[in-house]
């Protein structure tokens, strides 16, 4: 059954934040720790992927490749970034960086030492987007998220990370199976708390999520997504005029609602693409369209490739 079927739950239960993490099939997962001392730096780039940093303890210095911005870190402090965007993590922006794979790694605790001693230390983390076909997760992200460590919600992420480092350090049974688990939490606090400030996120989904006017019209999409929704069905559900909801829905999310409705149904096609045998003519009906043909038109445009050649080049 799709993500959003109507048949188990209504519009107050849908759960956009937790579909779109599905549906983009994103897995946080840790890629280990590094202590850091003297004049060090490092560049983290991670094509395919969003970049997790958590600052244990010291103040290292970030500087983005791409603006020359600087940002001083504290213990505390959490750092997403896109995995195509490079920036520099080290004491001083002066300091000639080398690339994260040229540093030692010690056997027994899993951390990585660069400079000479141990002021800093991180804990590092990625979150695979190689099975983001459609951009649903990147788009709605910034180049580069921080997370301050006083941030008033900032608390749970801040007992994440310790926990991770504990399970890290302590190598116990099933250490690893922990590490991730707590990471793809930490990686959902993240976007929890992106939510509380979206000053920096472009439109997108989320962004969407963060305004009142424009989060049950998610909700109702997503509760609902093979329902023929038309703007004024959609705009008199959220108390606004239909030129109103339309510009509004746009500013936010960066698309005109029913074009976000028909991405979310071509990312549900491809989901279930991926993961089942559903015939592409069941497909069509659950995602909201009267015919095979006519849905797989729609998803060749969207996609760039036929439902069925999707499924096989898999």
């Amino acid at each position: 059954m799709l993500v959003g079927s109507q048949n188990l739950r209504d519009s107050s239960e849908a759960d956009p934040l937790g579909e779109a993490l599905a549906l983009a099939d994103a897995r946080a997962a840790m890629s280990g720790a590094f202590v850091a001392g003297g004049d060090w730096a490092v560049r983290l780039h991670a094509p395919e992927r969003l970049k997790v940093n958590c600052v244990v303890r010291g103040t290292p210095v970030l500087l983005r490749e791409d603006s020359g911005e600087r940002i001083q870190l504290a213990a505390g402090d959490v750092i997403v970034s896109d995995g195509a965007l490079p920036y520099i993590m080290g004491s001083s922006p002066d300091v000639a960086p080398l690339p994260s794979g040229e540093f030692p790694t010690d056997p027994r605790t899993g951390l990585r030492r660069i400079g000479s001693g141990e002021e800093v230390m991180c804990v590092s983390g990625h979150v695979d987007l190689s099975r983001d076909r459609g951009g649903l997760l990147r788009a709605a992200l910034p180049g580069l998220l921080y997370v301050r460590a006083d941030a008033p919600e900032a608390a749970i992420l801040r007992r994440l990370i310790e926990n991770l480092l504990d399970e890290m350090t302590a190598r116990r049974p099933g250490a690893a199976a922990a590490m991730d688990h707590l990471a793809q939490l930490a990686f959902l606090q993240v976007l929890r708390l992106s939510l509380t400030d979206t000053a920096n996120l472009p439109p997108g989904w989320l962004r969407g999520l963060a305004d009142e006017r424009i989060a049950p019209a998610l909700r109702l999409m997503h509760a609902d997504p093979s329902r023929p929704w038309r703007l004024e069905e959609l705009a008199r559900e959220v108390s606004l005029s239909r030129t109103a909801f339309a510009v509004r829905f746009r500013e936010t999310v960066g698309v005109p609602p029913l074009t976000y409705l028909l991405t979310w149904r071509m990312n549900l096609a491809a989901r279930a693409l991926r993961r089942d045998g559903t015939p592409v003519a069941v497909l069509a009906r659950e995602v909201g369209y009267g015919s095979e043909s006519a849905f797989s038109n729609a998803f060749k445009r969207a996609m760039g490739i036929s439902p069925r050649n999707y499924r096989h080049s898999l």
